[in-house]
């Protein structure tokens, strides 16, 4: 077993709570030490109890806190109900009871999206970000570093390839109704950047992610499994629900940790 920190969770509302409990007392200690935070938002399908979870608590000082953008489809309209600064805007700021001080959003739709790349290089910290929600993906995806994922790089984003099972995924859930609708590129932050966090919240449920979070928690660290590096973070917690967690070995050893 790793040493990741690990909560398995009844079910996704659970989850969503004891995530984003993680999430706001950071943001709220960063706050208080620093007099402002920074903040990694992912999106998804598994982000959804999460994020209402998090912009209902009442504690966080939303107006000192900057928001940065995980990653963005390249070429997707931003109005398209499968655009994640939709998501975010719908399902996150929007909904936040104070604005927050910056959204670094992602244009997908930029003409050179490497140009963008560059772009929101600058606006990231030079220090660590204090806070960063992530999932992991079917094929153990982190962001969008599909495998085998750069764990080398220093660039904050990056233009990456997206592979079938990845977008097969975005089909499963809905998102896209085929595989040929799903882009095949997108903008993603690196791997590197999002590790360069100081409280990472990495919230996955559901049956269908089960296979890449045993691989991700008890198998090796490789750029074949993405999310295997998460087990080198200092401060990484995990947070599951039952069926996400049906393939561990050792389930019941850290059951509610």
């Amino acid at each position: 077993m790793s040493g990741l920190g690990i909560s398995i969770q009844e079910d996704r509302l659970s989850l969503g709570s004891v995530a984003a409990g993680i999430a706001a007392d950071a943001l709220c200690a960063a706050c208080s030490r620093n007099g402002s935070a920074t903040l990694v938002v992912a999106t998804g399908s598994s982000q959804f109890e999460v994020l209402a979870a998090l912009t209902a608590a009442p504690a966080v000082p939303w107006n000192r806190v900057t928001v940065f953008h995980l990653d963005e489809y390249v070429g997707l309209d931003p109005e398209h109900p499968a655009s994640f600064r939709r998501f975010l805007r719908e399902r996150f700021i929007q909904r936040l009871p104070a604005k927050p001080l910056a959204f670094h959003e992602l244009d997908g739709l930029t003409s050179d999206p490497h140009a963008e790349c560059d772009r929101l290089a600058a606006l990231v910290p030079t220090t660590a970000f204090d806070v960063a929600m992530i999932g992991i993906g079917e094929n153990a995806h982190l962001a969008f570093n599909d495998p085998p994922a750069d764990f080398d790089t220093e660039r904050p984003y990056l233009v990456v390839g997206l592979d079938e099972r990845c977008r097969q995924q975005q089909v499963g859930e809905g998102w896209f109704p085929s595989l040929a609708a799903v882009p095949t590129h997108a903008i993603s932050m690196s791997v590197r950047r999002i590790l360069a966090t100081r409280t990472i919240v990495c919230s996955v449920p559901d049956r269908r992610k089960a296979e890449a979070v045993a691989a991700s928690v008890e198998g090796p660290v490789t750029p074949a499994v993405p999310a295997s590096i998460l087990q080198q973070h200092v401060n990484c917690h995990l947070v599951i629900d039952r069926e996400a967690a049906s393939l561990l070995r050792q389930v019941d050893a850290v059951a509610g940790r």
